[in-house]
C-alpha cells in the first residue's frame, strides 16, 4: 500500500514537475504523465493509494475505499456507461465524477481522496467527513514555474525541492488552542489541507475554484413528533447498513472496544451482522487506575467476541512517542496516540486488514464536551449579544493552552502573531448568526455538533485513526461517521439526542436490545489516561531534554521559565494535570520529525 502524490506544471509546453526529486519515490512507483504533468504513487509512504487510471480523457490517482459500489455502478449503467465490473474503487469514483460532477461524488459513500488531471487543471476531491486527507501547495514561480502539487503525505510535500516552506506560527497557535489543527492550515507555510466535502480545482494560472459536494444540513420536521420511535427505528436501520457495508469480506471482523456506548454498539452490530468471528481489542494502563475494562469485558462476553486486552506501560509510551508523532501529518495532542498505534499493531499481527471503531458518537450525536456551552447558554443574560462571545466561549471550553499563550509563547512569537487572524474564525461560521451560509444550524446543540464534526471530527479523530492504522497496513473504518447516519442525526430533533440529562439518547435507544442495560445506561466516564504519571515518571527526562534543550530554545517558541514551571507541576495547569505540557511535548516531537 502506498500514498499518492500529484503535480501539475503551471506553464505551457512540455514543462513538468518531478516528484521523484523529493526522494519519496522508490523503485516500483507508478507515474502517469499527461498534459505536462505527473501523477505518482509514493513507495514507502503507508496508505491505500491506487492508480493511475484513466476515464473520459482524465487521469487520476487516489486513496479510495467505497462502501456503496452498487449504487455508483447502477447510476453509471443508467447512463449507458457501465464500467468494467472489476474496476478499482478509484476508477469508479473518477467515472462517477466525470459523468455527474459534484453530484457523482456526493453519491459515493466511503473513505476517499482523489487527484485528477482534467485538461490543464488539477482537481482534488475529498470524502464527505474527512476520513482521508489531501494536502496541496503551489511552488514559487521562480523555482518550478509555479507548479501545483498535492499529496496525502505532508512529509512528501515537505521534501519537494520546489517548495520553500517553514514553520507556520499561526498554525502553532491553533494547535496549542485546539490540540489539533481545525481547518485548512498546516504547520508548514504555503501548504493547505483540502477540507472534507469539497472539490477543489487548481488552475495553471495559480487561481483555484472550490465547490461543496456535501455539507450536513438541519432538516427537522415541525412540529416535533411526540413519539420518537420513528426516528429510533430509522437510525437502527442506518446503523446496521453502515456497519454491514464496512465489515471485511471473508475474514474475521476486528473492533476496537473501549467499553463506552459507541464502540460497544459497533461491536454488537458487527457480531449480529458478520458471518465470521469478531475479535475485540481494549487497552489497560494498569489496575490501579480507573478504567472501563469491566464494561468492555462485559460487552465482549455478551457478544461472544474473542477479546484481547493490551497493557500499555509508561515506558512503552516514552519509547514510542516520537515514532507515533512522526506518523501524523499534523500533530495531535492526544495521549492515546501510542496506545492507538499499539492496538493497530495487535490487529495487524492477528492478520486483520480492517478494524472498526466507535469514533463519531460524540461529534454526531452529542457528548459531554458540549455541556459547558449549553450551560453557559442557559445562564446568559436575556437579550445579550452572543455571536462573538459564543465563538470565544467555544475556544475556552477546550481547556487547552489558549488562555496560557501570553505566558507560554516568547515575546518575539507573540509580536509575530499580533496581526494574525483571530482563532475564532475556525468556529465562528458554525456558531454565529450570519455564519455558515445556507449550512448554519438553527439549534445550538446542532451548531455545536456541526462545529465538532467539521473541526475535531475531520482534523483530529478521523485523521489520527487513519494514519496510525494505515501505518500497520490496516484500514480503520468508522460506521458512526457514515454520511447517511450523520444526515439522520441532523434531521433528528435535538430533544431526542439530549433528552433530559441523557446524552446520545436516540443512539442508545436504537441499540438497546443488543446490549445489557448496564452498558447502555451507564454515564460516560471515559478512560483515565495517566498523563501526569508519565510526565513525572518515564517521560520526565525526555521532556526536560526536549523542551529545555538547545534545539527548542533556538526555535524560540516557548518561554523556558514557563516550561520549567510546568515540568515541576507548577503554574496555571488545569485539573487534568499535565494536559498542557503534553501538547507542548507533542508539538516539539512533531517539529523535530519534520525538521522544522
Amino acid at each position: 500500500m502506498a500514498r499518492l502524490c500529484a503535480c501539475l506544471a503551471a506553464t505551457t509546453g512540455q514543462a513538468r514537475a518531478h516528484l521523484d526529486a523529493m526522494g519519496a519515490l522508490g523503485p516500483g512507483h507508478v507515474p502517469a504523465e499527461v498534459c505536462g504533468a505527473e501523477l505518482s504513487l509514493l513507495a514507502g509512504e503507508h496508505g491505500h493509494a491506487e492508480g493511475p487510471f484513466t476515464a473520459y480523457g482524465r487521469t487520476a490517482v487516489g486513496e479510495v475505499t467505497l462502501h456503496n459500489r452498487p449504487v455508483l455502478l447502477a447510476a453509471l449503467a443508467e447512463r449507458a456507461a457501465p464500467p468494467p465490473p472489476d474496476c478499482p474503487d478509484g476508477e469508479l469514483l473518477l467515472r462517477s465524477w466525470a459523468l455527474f460532477g459534484d453530484e457523482g461524488v456526493a453519491r459515493a459513500e466511503g473513505m476517499f481522496v482523489l487527484a485528477v488531471l482534467d485538461g490543464q487543471d488539477l482537481v482534488l476531491i475529498r470524502d464527505h467527513v474527512g476520513a482521508r486527507t489531501l494536502f496541496y501547495a503551489r511552488a514559487d514561480g521562480a523555482r518550478a514555474d509555479g507548479a501545483w502539487a498535492a499529496s496525502t503525505s505532508l512529509r512528501a510535500l515537505r521534501r519537494w525541492p520546489a517548495l520553500g516552506t517553514s514553520m507556520d506560527l499561526s498554525a502553532v497557535r491553533s494547535f496549542l488552542t485546539f490540540a489539533y489543527l481545525p481547518g485548512e492550515e498546516t504547520l508548514l507555510t504555503g501548504v493547505r489541507e483540502l477540507l472534507p466535502g469539497r472539490v477543489l480545482r487548481l488552475h495553471r494560472d495559480g487561481t483555484s475554484t472550490e465547490t461543496v459536494h456535501w455539507e450536513p444540513r438541519e432538516r427537522i420536521e415541525e412540529p416535533v413528533p411526540e413519539d420518537p420511535s420513528g426516528h429510533v427505528l430509522a437510525l437502527r436501520a442506518l446503523l446496521e447498513r453502515a456497519t454491514a457495508s464496512r465489515l471485511p469480506v471473508a475474514e474475521p471482523a476486528a473492533v476496537l472496544l473501549s467499553g463506552g456506548i459507541d464502540s460497544s454498539l459497533v461491536t454488537a452490530l458487527a457480531a449480529k451482522l458478520h458471518s465470521h468471528p469478531v475479535h475485540t481489542y481494549s487497552i489497560s494502563f494498569g489496575d490501579d487506575l480507573p478504567n472501563e475494562l469491566g464494561y468492555s469485558g462485559l460487552v465482549a462476553t455478551h457478544c461472544h467476541t474473542r477479546h484481547r486486552v493490551l497493557n500499555v506501560s509508561g515506558e512503552a509510551v516514552a519509547a514510542r512517542l516520537a515514532e507515533a508523532a512522526a506518523l501524523l501529518d499534523s500533530p495531535v495532542g492526544d495521549p492515546l496516540t501510542v496506545p492507538n498505534l499499539m492496538l493497530a499493531e495487535a490487529v495487524a499481527a492477528d492478520g486483520a486488514s480492517v478494524v472498526l471503531n466507535g469514533e463519531g458518537g460524540d461529534p454526531v450525536f452529542g457528548g459531554p464536551k458540549n455541556l459547558p456551552m449549553l450551560v453557559q447558554e442557559m445562564h446568559r443574560t436575556p437579550g445579550a449579544p452572543w455571536d462573538e462571545s459564543r465563538a470565544t466561549a467555544y475556544l475556552r471550553s477546550y481547556r487547552k493552552c489558549w488562555s496560557d499563550l501570553p505566558d507560554l509563547l516568547t515575546a518575539p512569537a507573540l509580536e509575530a502573531l499580533r496581526d494574525a487572524p483571530p482563532l475564532e474564525r475556525h468556529v465562528a461560521p458554525y456558531l454565529t448568526a450570519d455564519g455558515g451560509g445556507p449550512y448554519r444550524m438553527g439549534h445550538l446543540l446542532n451548531q455545536l455538533l456541526h462545529c465538532n464534526l467539521r473541526t475535531k471530527g475531520a482534523h483530529h479523530i478521523l485523521t489520527k485513526v487513519e494514519r496510525l492504522t494505515s501505518s500497520q497496513g490496516v484500514e480503520g473504518r468508522s460506521p458512526l461517521f457514515d454520511r447517511s447516519v450523520v444526515d439522520h442525526a441532523f434531521a433528528t430533533p435535538p430533544s431526542f439526542k439530549l433528552r433530559g440529562t441523557a446524552e446520545k439518547w436516540i443512539l442508545k435507544e436504537a441499540v438497546r436490545d443488543l446490549l445489557p442495560d448496564t452498558v447502555v445506561d451507564r454515564p460516560k466516564s471515559g478512560m483515565r489516561v495517566p498523563v501526569q504519571q508519565w510526565l513525572t515518571g518515564p517521560l520526565r527526562d525526555l521532556g526536560q531534554d526536549l523542551l529545555l534543550g538547545p534545539r527548542s530554545r533556538q526555535r524560540g517558541l516557548f518561554r523556558p521559565e514557563t516550561v520549567r514551571a510546568w515540568l515541576r507541576g507548577e503554574g496555571a495547569l488545569l485539573p487534568r494535570q499535565g494536559g498542557k505540557l503534553w501538547l507542548v511535548l507533542t508539538l516539539e516531537l512533531w517539529l523535530r520529525s519534520y525538521d522544522v
